[in-house]
């Protein structure tokens, strides 16, 4: 099956409904092209508001245009977009609970070589510490597309991060198993359990296929919504389980890990550990050369569980 970016995805899913949506807009900080948002510009330049370098007005325009009843998408690197903008987004779209979706675009480590400044290591705790905004981590671009048609229907607040390049698929075309705020369970068995999130849950695919070759037989949880948690989803594949080991493209720090461990060590207490990216700047490469090189990948997910079960 081809790789398709999941920003790529998100254009797709919004130019459709846009055909007969007039109230829907995407706004760009000068991110068009990187976002993939090109397409929607030229085939809609009436419902496509160009902000400029400006993440806090693209956030507070969004708020506004919500407020008069259109239904706006502000895309933005992830990096600029939680830190820049910080405050409009807990002011202006969670406080008023506006329908802004926030599309945090190029997360985690996508733009490599760009180093700190450019990489979004902390958006999911700072959006998650946000009431009323919910934070979501598509794995791959057929769930991406469930989502976004899912957030089209409601008309709350939102933030969803994607990575920059194109993904391999975890699901099959006509077969995504999505429940809208629910974990998917990707592989199921009682040994141990991973939970991962966005572009993590490919890899974590890719360890369950590998352990049970040696006869570990693991649940994979594809968490792409990583607030609201499905703590239901968390505790019956953690109860019975030896291990749970959590994957995520973020620090160390108030993410997905912290999350998960909270609510195993509050129902069922047992053993957590999370694969994370360092709580330091990370080497400069490619996202696959920074992740193999952390461990974030499927030979790193093995060797975990093997050494803590």
């Amino acid at each position: 099956m081809s790789k398709i970016a999941n920003k790529q995805k998100i254009c797709e899913v919004l130019m459709e409904a846009a055909k007969t949506d007039k109230d829907i807009v995407a706004l760009c900080s000068d991110s068009r092209g990187s976002a993939s948002f090109t397409p929607f510009a030229e085939q809609y330049p009436e419902q496509f508001v160009e902000t400029g370098i400006a993440e806090q007005n693209l956030v507070s325009i969004s708020a506004g245009l919500a407020k008069c009843g259109k239904k706006p998408y502000a895309v933005s690197p992830a990096c600029f977009l939680s830190t820049r903008s910080y405050e409009q987004c807990k002011i202006d779209a969670a406080y008023s609970n506006t329908n802004v979706k926030l599309i945090g675009i190029s997360g985690g480590i996508s733009y490599g070589a760009l180093g700190m400044s450019h990489h979004s290591a902390q958006d999911i705790a700072a959006m998650a510490a946000i009431p009323n905004m919910r934070v979501y981590l598509p794995s791959d671009h057929l769930q991406t597309e469930c989502l976004m048609k899912a957030l089209l229907k409601d008309e709350k607040p939102a933030y969803i991060r994607v990575g920059r390049n194109a993904v391999d698929p975890v699901y099959e075309e006509g077969k995504v198993p999505f429940e809208m705020d629910k974990a998917t369970v990707v592989t199921e068995g009682k040994d141990a359990v991973i939970v991962a999130c966005g572009e993590m849950v490919k890899p974590a695919a890719d360890a369950a296929k590998l352990l049970e070759a040696e006869g570990i037989r693991v649940t994979v949880l594809d968490m792409y919504c990583v607030k609201p948690l499905d703590k239901d989803a968390i505790v019956k594949a953690a109860k019975n389980a030896k291990l749970v080991v959590t994957a995520e493209e973020h620090s160390p720090f108030g993410g997905l890990g912290s999350m998960v461990s909270q609510v195993v060590g509050r129902e069922c207490p047992k053993k957590v550990v999370n694969l994370s990216l360092p709580d330091a700047p990370v080497i400069t490469g490619t996202s696959k050369e920074v992740f193999d090189y952390y461990g974030l990948n499927a030979q790193g997910i093995v060797k975990t569980v093997k050494e803590n079960m």
